[in-house]
């Protein structure tokens, strides 16, 4: 599937950190300080344009959360086919400490593309009964 992309100079394309992974990569276009219990917006440079049946989902760095508090606040944060503005990446600094730099270049989060069904909703009387039912949080015993 072809997405067309435009970049900021100098902004490589997204890539996937191996062959086979399924998020590629989202670079900051920026430098910046994020303080402790801090967020800002970073800017990746990037613009998309997918056809309709595609979204994307931009989601945090699992090695960034782990080994640096660093995430979204909005994760995921939903990226709509009709969308052609630059894509951001809100990025929160939830250790309470210290302070973490983000270089110009740096992988911030990853972006994962997803097809949709077309959906019609159809109101009904009654829901089609299932195992599970009505049962929710912690219904599993966790």
């Amino acid at each position: 599937m072809k997405v067309e992309i435009q970049l900021a100079e100098g902004v490589p394309l997204p890539t996937r950190a191996i062959d086979g992974d399924a998020g590629f990569d989202l670079r900051s276009n920026v430098s910046v300080e994020l303080a402790p219990c801090s967020r800002t917006l970073i800017s990746t440079g990037i613009r998309l344009s997918m056809p309709q049946g595609l979204c994307a989902l931009v989601l945090p760095r699992s090695g960034l959360a782990l080994k640096h508090g660093i995430t979204l606040m909005n994760s995921p944060g939903l990226i709509d086919s009709g969308y052609r503005g630059e894509i951001k990446v809100i990025l929160y600094n939830s250790d309470t400490q210290n302070h973490f730099l983000i270089s110009e270049g740096d992988r911030v989060a990853q972006i994962l593309f997803l097809s949709y069904p077309d959906i019609e909703f159809v109101t009904s009387e009654y829901l089609t009964s299932s195992e599970r039912g009505t049962g929710g949080f912690g219904h599993s015993g966790l």
